[in-house]
């Protein structure tokens, strides 16, 4: 690796020791289908979107709540204290497309349909409140 990438490697690598995330890959689902629970809680304080994620009937919403609740921890372990009410917002969150699965199903006359099963990755990011404002 040349020098110039080494710095701008090592440079991001600094930067992102002050993000706090949370990712996960190769959820079963369709991208759309997440992005519907994503955008419910996008911009929240913690606490409020956990509930949201709780009482929500989407299935989505499920592997949400795990995945936010891995980012509060992942939070709490870098600043060696736990969060306090109100403290955390989730402050940047998306949905990127993963691997589609191609299968076919039988159709009349010989011919065959294609089936897309799709899966999708999520990265949710965490903030406190006070970082903002200094």
């Amino acid at each position: 690796m040349g020098a110039r990438k080494k710095i701008a490697a090592e440079k991001r690598k600094e930067a992102r020791k002050t993000l706090y995330f949370a990712k996960l890959k190769g959820v079963p689902s369709s991208p759309r289908k997440m992005r519907y629970v994503v955008d419910m809680i996008r911009g929240m304080e913690v606490n409020r979107a956990l509930g949201v994620l709780r009482f929500s009937k989407k299935a989505a919403a499920a592997d949400v709540e795990k995945l936010l609740r891995s980012a509060i921890a992942n939070w709490e372990t870098k600043n060696d204290r736990k969060a306090e009410d109100g403290e955390l917002y989730i402050s940047k969150v998306f949905v990127d497309e993963g691997v589609t699965m191609k299968r076919m199903r039988p159709a009349p006359q010989g011919r065959g349909y294609r089936i897309r099963k799709r899966s999708n990755h999520v990265t949710l990011f965490v903030d406190a409140k006070t970082n903002d404002e200094k």
